[in-house]
């Protein structure tokens, strides 16, 4: 693994946390939910179309947790562009923390509530974001 790889990679990281923040945030709007509750049906496992953003309650937290995840990939872009070069391994591990910690927390939850199928699916998406990160960079 290079530097440069990492650097690369992490803009992949960005996109992958980043792109849930717009579809969760079109949830907040019942006009454009359809999004976000297909993105929800697909993550708890089977697809039944169960999800219901009827409820202001579902709206609210959906932009609350699309603004949190558009921020964190903006953060992460932002990361591999102002501070890698100046901090390469800080980084790495700075974003493989917050990965680890989005992947404990949302998988224990997600089985708290009855949606083992998305604790399932979230590794896989923690394979994707973390990619060539989990090894430190040669140089």
């Amino acid at each position: 693994m290079t530097q440069k790889l990492h650097k690369t990679y992490l803009k992949i990281t960005a996109f992958v946390v980043g792109s849930f923040g717009p579809i969760f945030f079109l949830g907040s709007m019942l006009s454009t939910s359809k999004p976000a509750s297909w993105t929800l049906d697909i993550l708890s496992l089977p697809l039944d179309n169960l999800q219901n953003y009827g409820a202001p309650t579902t709206r609210f937290l959906s932009a609350l947790t699309g603004g949190f995840l558009f921020g964190w990939g903006i953060c992460i872009w932002f990361l591999q562009k102002w501070a890698y070069d100046k901090a390469p391994e800080e980084v790495r591990k700075s974003v493989l923390a917050g990965l680890l910690a989005w992947f404990f927390l949302d998988s224990c939850g997600s089985i708290a509530s009855g949606n083992t199928s998305n604790a399932f699916i979230n590794i896989l998406v923690l394979l994707i974001a973390v990619g060539p990160l989990w090894k430190p960079a040669t140089s």
